[in-house]
């Protein structure tokens, strides 16, 4: 699905990649094959990582969210391996273990507030 938009809830366990547009969502669950949950280590999460970014593929923002390090792991991997992909994540914040429809309406409104703000100049 090709969407303007996009959420990624992250954790060492799964991730859930929301991609939405005004009328549509499509979701995707990714699970961590790792044996290293709380390493610390990106690279021991690089298949995890990489099966995350190909979920993205076809949307041009993303709002990253999630519990712990993980989402801030996952950002640091990007940068490094995925720059593409770094350039799309417009912002990085936490939040604990809502539902998918939770997360859909937190993103609608956060992007919502972004898209004004980037219609205005003034304002950035």
């Amino acid at each position: 699905m090709s969407t303007f938009h996009a959420l990624v809830w992250i954790d060492h366990h799964e991730s859930h990649v929301l991609m939405f547009d005004r009328e549509h969502v499509e979701s995707q669950r990714i699970h961590s094959r790792s044996h290293h949950k709380h390493s610390g280590k990106a690279d021991d999460h690089a298949a995890y990582f990489t099966e995350v970014v190909q979920a993205l593929q076809g949307s041009h923002e993303v709002l990253l969210t999630g519990p712990g390090t993980a989402r801030t792991e996952f950002l640091a991997w990007c940068k490094h391996h995925h720059s593409a992909t770094a350039q799309r994540i417009v912002d990085n914040i936490a939040a604990d273990h809502p539902t998918d429809k939770q997360l859909v309406a937190l993103a609608r409104q956060y992007f919502k507030k972004f898209d004004n703000m980037a219609a205005n100049p003034s304002q950035l």
